[in-house]
């Protein structure tokens, strides 16, 4: 198979600024691969077109008057569908976009589901880019910024202090482990392949499982849960 989408990525777009929402708008008109297909300004919008329109991507801004767009993923992704529950919103994957200076949000957009991060000042080629690793699911956006941003999400309080050498993972193997500290480090399943000797199929069958097994949803809670479990530490 070829892995090559049978249709566009639905991209639901969501900010307060209309100037935002209209460069993304424009740029995504002239690519093949992606097609917006709604509009919010605030999070409570972006909740009910989630249900309605079922997106596979919702780019959100995190500061909106009102609902904001942390409490809008949260909403979003544990499939609330707005009011009265219609909608089943939980396969839908949430683009966060965000400023060096917003740290602390972004932790909370971590908390409740996102699945990557776009940094508003990047090239917009780039963020259409960041649009299409998320509806793969394949891979973290912006490492630079993710890293870093995670690596400071696990000192946050109430977090346990990673340990140098966990002894075991319920339910995980010993190779589950080695991908999983990998996947912690910020390594795409090609480098895991290289770095294992295994194959690409190999690697990305392991971290499938890991998915299923620790009930992750996307590859940044893969990594918030290495590095939770002492696989992965802080750098200093």
């Amino acid at each position: 198979m070829s892995g090559v989408r049978a249709r566009p990525v639905r991209v639901l777009l969501v900010d307060d600024q209309p100037l935002v929402r209209s460069g993304l708008r424009v740029l995504i008109a002239d690519t093949a691969d992606l097609e917006v297909v709604g509009e919010a300004g605030t999070g409570t919008e972006a909740v009910r077109l989630a249900a309605e329109l079922r997106p596979d991507v919702v780019v959100m801004d995190i500061r909106m008057p009102g609902m904001d767009g942390i409490e809008a993923t949260r909403l979003i992704t544990a499939g609330s569908g707005g009011r009265g529950g219609a909608g089943g919103t939980e396969d839908v994957r949430i683009l966060v976009l965000t400023t060096f200076d917003e740290d602390a949000h972004v932790y909370g957009a971590l908390r409740a589901g996102a699945s990557g991060f776009a940094v508003k000042d990047m090239a917009l080629e780039e963020i259409l880019a960041a649009i299409r690793v998320v509806a793969a699911g394949d891979a973290l956006i912006a490492p630079g910024v993710t890293r870093r941003l995670i690596a400071d999400f696990v000192r946050q309080p109430g977090l346990p202090a990673a340990e140098p050498a966990l002894r075991s993972v319920a339910g995980i193997t010993g190779r589950e482990r080695e991908v999983l500290t990998l996947v912690g480090r910020g390594r795409s399943n090609g480098e895991i392949a290289e770095e294992l000797f295994i194959s690409a199929a190999t690697a990305k069958s392991h971290v499938s499982r890991l998915f299923t097994k620790l009930g992750a949803r996307d590859r940044v809670q893969l990594v918030i849960t290495a590095y939770e479990m002492g696989l992965v530490a802080p750098p200093r």
